[in-house]
């Protein structure tokens, strides 16, 4: 499955991007959390062409990311010559990050914001900003209260882009992630209330591997204690409904550690963890 390429009016694009330009040259020594996804990546390359020594991109490793992003991640920076610094944000030493509710999103990014804090502090930079974009605010996302708690700037936000703004603009500019599915980090595969451990994550991170290599491009495995329950899209739902398939995946989830594994048959959707959640916590909002 590819990404849909944008339709989006180039005039409008243009004026998006001129906002976004003046944003982050107004914004002047600027740090970006950069996470190797299309928004981070895209926000973090343009303040490169824009600042250039003037900025750095700053990504945590941490068990929560891929190594296979991580790796990305820094191979796109230097392939374009764009500054980075790799911190350890220790999130999952928290008691709070680790125990897994609904708000773990906003322990993880306080901790990035933290670190980035002390690290703008040490370097003399001005501002830090992350790649939160127009259809973010939309969804239920904890970690855009940690950004403004920090008072971190979200300049994709700012200038009205969206997602599919963001990729057409990437597409256009020739980055290469133009049309990368949406990877958020490992932990987020992990049913709410059950405990974020190393060995949960790497778990996870190998079950995911294992799909991969076979073939498909976007899903998610969804982490349930013994169960592992296989999101994979629509559009390559029907290549896993063979006999020969379900078995290799079956096999590939259990040498990960599964005692059960599941097809989800709705297939893969984002957050589909917090259609648990109480309505009323899913209608809370950053403004």
């Amino acid at each position: 499955m590819t990404a849909v390429i944008p339709t989006a009016n180039s005039d409008s694009l243009a004026a998006k991007l001129q906002v976004l330009e003046e944003r982050l040259l107004a914004l002047g020594r600027l740090m970006v959390a950069y996470s190797g996804g299309v928004d981070s990546a895209y926000l973090a390359a343009t303040a490169h062409r824009l600042l250039g020594g003037n900025m750095l991109a700053v990504i945590a490793d941490s068990p929560s990311l891929k190594r296979s992003e991580l790796e990305e991640a820094v191979a796109f920076a230097q392939s374009i010559g764009m500054p980075l610094r790799i911190v350890n944000t220790g999130e999952l030493e928290k008691l709070e990050y680790a125990r897994n509710d609904s708000n773990r999103c906003f322990h993880c990014k306080d901790a990035l914001f933290t670190t980035m804090e002390q690290l703008r502090g040490e370097l003399g930079f001005k501002t830090i900003a992350y790649g939160m974009n127009a259809d973010d605010t939309r969804d239920f996302r904890p970690g855009q209260r940690a950004a403004q708690e920090h008072s971190v700037a979200a300049p994709l936000a700012e200038a009205g882009l969206t997602k599919q703004d963001i990729r057409a603009l990437a597409r256009e500019a020739g980055y290469r992630f133009w049309d990368r599915p949406a990877a958020p980090c490992l932990s987020s595969r992990v049913e709410y209330g059950r405990e974020v451990t190393r060995e949960v994550l790497s778990q996870i991170e190998q079950g995911e591997e294992s799909l991969r290599q076979l073939g498909f491009r976007e899903f998610r495995v969804r982490h349930h204690g013994e169960l592992a329950r296989v999101e994979i899209a629509r559009g390559e739902l029907a290549k896993a409904l063979n006999v020969e398939t379900l078995d290799r995946i079956t096999a590939a989830l259990k040498q990960a550690g599964y005692h059960y594994v599941t097809l989800d048959t709705s297939g893969f959707r984002s957050g589909s963890l917090n259609e648990l959640l109480p309505a009323e916590m899913l209608t809370k909002r950053v403004v």
